[in-house]
């Protein structure tokens, strides 16, 4: 019904940065908040970042001033904008969208994709 895919990851060195898009297509009615979450290997999957269908941002400390989330409501896309890279931002990145279909308008249900690697080099 609704499908998340990211793209924008590689490997780049500390201090670089990168641009991660996540892209929804389905039958979407609308979309609410919008988040961005990372798991490493052996860890539990943490939040990144969010933004709501107002653009209202909210971030982990751990990326707080280095890392800016946006999105663009007309083409259901979101974006992270990672600056300043470190070794510890290493990590498959994956998006989550609160999603209402065309099916259920009033009622959101969370979608994430499948995930992208980011891979910081020291």
């Amino acid at each position: 019904q609704v499908q998340l895919v990211e793209s924008g990851g590689g490997l780049v060195q500390a201090g670089g940065s990168l641009r991660l898009s996540c892209a929804a297509s389905g039958i979407i009615f609308r979309i609410d908040a919008m988040y961005w979450y990372r798991q490493t290997p052996g860890k539990q999957r943490e939040w990144v970042a969010s933004i709501t269908s107002g653009g209202s941002t909210n971030y982990a400390d751990s990326v707080k001033g280095r890392f800016t989330i946006s999105r663009d409501n007309a083409e259901n896309t979101v974006y992270l904008q990672m600056n300043s890279l470190r070794p510890e931002d290493t990590a498959v990145y994956y998006c989550k969208s609160d999603v209402r279909t065309t099916q259920t308008p009033y009622f959101a249900k969370n979608y994430w994709g499948k995930g992208t690697l980011v891979t910081v080099s020291s």
